[in-house]
């Protein structure tokens, strides 16, 4: 299996419109977020249209069309941003019931159930923590 990237290109592309913002701006378009994120800028636009309907970021059309964001950086935490991507559990259960007369189709469900509430819960926790203005803090003090 291959990681997931989403909430990191989510991520991305919000900090870049902050700074983008910050620095005097109005609007970004997406190709100018796409060519940041080295990506298709329908890839961004579909992004960007589920992160507005989350409220965390708006657009515009007609003449200055172009994506903003919704709150300040400060305002949007990881956690914020997985939520309006990622929606549902981490991990799943087996899409079909296991042999309940099997010692361990019986008992998989609830053992591994226990195990991903808990890195679900320590996930949220830790993004919880951090806000897009930490992350560009931490950007613009490796450039």
């Amino acid at each position: 299996m291959s990681a997931n990237s989403r909430l990191t290109v989510a991520a991305h592309a919000l900090t870049w419109i902050g700074l983008y913002q910050r620095r005097g701006n109005e609007v970004a378009t997406s190709e100018q977020i796409a060519t940041s994120v080295n990506t298709n800028p329908v890839v961004i636009r579909r992004l960007l249209a589920t992160l507005r309907k989350a409220g965390l970021a708006d657009s515009r059309r007609g003449a200055g069309a172009g994506w903003t964001l919704s709150r300040d950086l400060a305002a949007i935490t990881l956690l914020d941003v997985y939520d309006a991507i990622e929606p549902g559990p981490i991990f799943a259960l087996h899409p079909s019931t296991p042999d309940p007369e099997c010692v361990v189709g019986h008992g998989i469900g609830p053992a591994m159930a226990a195990v991903y509430d808990g890195a679900e819960a320590a996930l949220r926790r830790e993004l919880a923590k951090t806000t897009l203005e930490d992350v560009l803090r931490d950007i613009l003090r490796v450039a």
